[in-house]
């Protein structure tokens, strides 16, 4: 597409949202990605804006890992399993995804959205083990989910953190806040493998890609400052951003719907 002023200016501010939501939520937090390159920047492609917000994600959860991961927050061995896991899946679900009608997948897609605002309503059970450590019977917890999560991820072109967070939880039982930074790891890992895949189909829009990027480093800054901030008023914050979301879903179907 055209790059004009407008069109930087739009993918910079989109780029900052999604960034900075990533960084507070690392579960959810890039699903407005896809959407926003649509309906906001101008993309008109399903397939290129899926495959650019792949590639966008996951430079973004690169950047917001790597401040968890100063905080000490990021549980690595648990995240390495996960993410090497669903590797495979996701080079399998963007593959698969290729072949689907750009409208179609964005009904799945809408759907996807649905499922994550849902998720994210539901207040976790426990507080969890801030000091868990790895186990063999906590592997072979983790790659089953790891490989059925990036399945998804790669096939709807989202991070899967929404997927990512609660089985990281289930299967080592760490806290939300360990399993919402562990949980960048794998959005990076697979939203560069879903968008490398598309890149081999010349599906990805690489100066779009770079703005969106460039702002979502400063949302993600913004997002890290806000994380603290909204420590005690976690929960109130997750389901207002998941009431965004459903809204942004039904919106995403109803486009796919009328063509």
């Amino acid at each position: 597409m055209d790059i004009t002023l407008t069109t930087m200016a739009l993918a910079i501010a989109s780029g900052a949202l999604v960034g900075g939501l990533l960084a507070l939520f690392g579960g959810g937090g890039s699903v407005l990605a896809t959407p926003l390159l649509l309906y906001v920047v101008g993309v008109r492609d399903p397939h290129i804006a899926i495959g650019t917000s792949a590639a966008a994600v996951a430079v973004n959860a690169m950047i917001n890992l790597a401040g968890h991961a100063r905080s000490g927050r990021v549980k690595w061995p648990c995240a390495l399993m996960f993410g090497a896991a669903g590797l495979a899946g996701s080079l399998v679900g963007s593959s698969i995804a290729k072949q689907v009608d750009g409208q179609r997948l964005l009904l799945f897609f809408a759907l996807a959205m649905a499922a994550i605002a849902l998720s994210m309503l539901r207040r976790p059970k426990s507080e969890g083990d801030p000091d868990v450590q790895i186990s063999w019977r906590m592997t072979l917890k983790l790659a089953p989910l790891g490989l059925l999560t990036g399945l998804a991820a790669g096939f709807f072109g989202i991070g899967g953190g929404f997927l990512i967070v609660p089985g990281l939880m289930a299967a080592t039982g760490m806290t939300l806040a360990n399993a919402a930074a562990s949980s960048l790891f794998s959005v990076a890992l697979f939203g560069a493998a879903t968008s490398a895949n598309y890149a081999v189909s010349g599906l990805v829009d690489w100066p779009v890609a770079g703005l969106f990027i460039l702002g979502g480093a400063a949302g993600g800054w913004l997002g890290l400052l806000g994380s603290k901030a909204l420590q005690t008023r976690a929960l109130l914050a997750r389901r207002l951003f998941a009431a965004l979301v459903l809204a942004v879903a039904a919106y995403v179907a109803w486009r796919a719907l009328s063509g």
